[in-house]
C-alpha cells in the first residue's frame, strides 16, 4: 500500500514525512525544496495475536513491540503543488504523475493560515486554509480529466460504433492511475454520463473525475501547524473535508530526535512524553519541551501517527490478516511464528488473500483454515480483522 503526502509548498509536508518515517529529507522554507519524490516507510499499529495466543512471535515483514504489531506502509512525499499544476505550472504534471500508484493521499494543510495559495510564507491568519483543500482536489480532478481526454476523441467514436460500455473506456484511460473498473462503475452511478461518449465535454468529465477521485485517491487532511492556528481555523478545514486530523509535525520530529538522543521517553502515537530522569537540559531545551507538552495535552498528541492510522483503517477500511502454514503452531515454512502481517481491504475473501500472497496459491486454491477456530472456510469466506489464515492449495 502506498500513501502520497501532498500539499502546497511550505506547509510542512517534508517535515510530516520525516516525522512519520525518520527519513533524511531536505526540509527548508522555500518552494520546491522537494523536487524528486522521497520514498519512505511509516508504520500503522494493530494488536499482535501473540499475547492472546501465548506465543513468542518472530515477525518477518513487520515488527512487534510489546504485543503491538507495527505494519509497514510506503509513504511518498512529492513536491508542493500550486494552482494550475495540472497545466504544468510549477512542474505540476511531473509531481502529479508521481502520485499515480497512491492508494490514498494525506493532504498536509497549514491550518494556521501562514502561507498563501502559492506557498509563500506570511503571518498566521493571513490565508484561509480551507482554500487549500478545495484547490488540491481540483488539481487532481483536472489532471485525471486531461488523462482521459488525451486521444479520447478517436476512442469515443470507435466506442459509439461498437456500443462499448463507458466503464470499460474510462478504465482503459485511467488504469495507469491505479483506478479499478469497479471504482469507475461506482462513480458513474453518482455522475451519469451521456450514452454517446462523443458528447462527453469538459464539464461532464470533470464532474465524473470528482467521483473517481473520491474513490481512487481518497484524501485525509493533516491540519498541520495547529499549535499556532488562530481560533476557528481548524473548524474551517473540518467544514470542507470529511476526514481531518490535527497534526504538529515539527513536534513529532523533535520528540523522535530527543528520544533517539536519550533525552525523553516517547512512543509514536502516545499522547505525551516523559523527560528521562537525571538528564540535564538547557533552559532552551526545557522551554521547548514544556511548549510541546502543553500543545500535546491540548490536542491529545502530535497527530502524525493518528493521521497514518486513520488513513489506513478509517479511510481505506483496511484490516490486518496473518498468513501461516501450520495452523496449530501458527508458523510459516521456516518455523517462524506469526511472521507476516498483511493489510487488505475489508471484504477480501480467502481466495483473494491467496492471490495476494502468491499467484500460484490463488490459482491452485482448495480451501483455507481459520487457525483460531481450526475450522475450514471456503474461497468466498470474507476475512475478519486479526484473522490467522492457512491457505491450502494443490501442489
Amino acid at each position: 500500500m502506498q500513501i502520497g503526502i501532498v500539499g502546497k509548498p511550505n506547509v510542512g509536508k517534508s517535515t510530516f514525512f520525516g516525522a512519520a518515517t525518520m527519513a533524511p529529507v531536505e526540509i527548508a522554507n522555500y518552494p520546491f525544496t522537494t523536487i524528486e519524490p522521497n520514498k519512505g516507510v511509516g508504520y500503522v499499529r494493530a494488536p499482535c495475536p501473540c499475547k492472546e495466543l501465548g506465543v513468542a512471535c518472530t515477525p518477518h515483514n513487520s515488527l512487534c513491540v510489546g504485543g503491538t504489531r507495527m505494519i509497514p506502509v510506503e509513504l511518498l512525499d512529492v513536491a508542493g503543488l500550486v494552482p494550475d499544476a495540472w497545466q504544468g505550472k510549477g512542474l505540476g504534471n511531473q509531481f502529479l504523475d508521481d502520485l499515480r500508484q497512491a492508494d490514498a493521499l494525506i493532504n498536509v494543510v497549514d491550518v494556521s493560515g501562514s502561507t498563501d495559495i502559492e506557498g509563500v510564507p506570511g503571518e498566521p491568519g493571513s490565508h484561509d486554509p480551507a482554500e487549500d483543500i478545495l484547490f488540491l482536489r481540483t488539481e487532481i480532478e483536472c489532471w485525471m480529466r486531461e488523462i482521459i481526454k488525451n486521444g479520447f476523441s478517436k476512442i469515443a467514436r470507435q466506442a459509439r460504433m461498437q456500443g462499448s460500455k463507458p466503464e470499460a473506456i474510462l478504465h482503459e484511460r485511467l488504469a495507469g492511475l491505479n483506478v479499478t473498473e469497479q471504482q469507475v462503475k461506482d462513480a458513474l452511478r453518482e455522475a451519469p454520463l451521456p450514452d454517446d461518449p462523443t458528447q462527453w465535454d469538459d464539464e461532464v468529465l470533470l464532474r465524473l473525475c470528482k467521483e473517481i477521485r473520491k474513490r481512487s485517491k481518497p484524501m485525509i487532511a493533516a491540519m498541520n501547524k495547529a499549535d499556532i492556528a488562530p481560533e476557528g481555523f481548524i473548524e474551517k478545514v473540518e467544514a470542507v473535508n470529511d476526514m481531518c486530523v490535527v497534526t504538529m509535525a515539527e513536534t513529532e520530529l523533535a520528540l523522535k530526535r530527543a528520544a533517539a538522543a536519550g533525552l525523553v521517553e516517547y512512543v509514536p502515537g502516545d499522547p505525551s512524553f516523559k523527560v528521562v530522569e537525571g538528564k540535564k537540559l538547557t533552559d532552551a531545551q526545557r522551554k521547548g519541551l514544556d511548549y510541546m507538552k502543553a500543545n500535546m495535552d491540548r490536542y491529545g498528541g502530535t497527530g502524525v501517527q493518528k493521521c497514518l492510522e486513520d488513513a489506513a483503517f478509517r479511510m481505506l477500511d483496511l484490516i490486518v490478516v496473518y498468513p501461516v502454514e501450520d495452523e496449530n503452531k501458527f508458523t510459516d515454512h521456516f518455523g517462524r511464528v506469526l511472521p507476516d502481517a498483511f493489510l487488505v481491504p475489508r471484504g477480501t475473501t480467502a481466495r483473494d488473500f491467496a492471490y495476494k500472497i502468491h499467484t500460484d496459491l490463488g490459482d491452485k486454491f482448495i480451501r483455507a483454515v481459520n487457525a483460531r477456530t481450526k475450522r475450514t472456510v471456503g474461497a468466498d469466506y470474507e476475512l475478519q480483522d486479526g484473522d490467522i489464515i492457512r491457505i491450502v492449495a494443490n501442489k
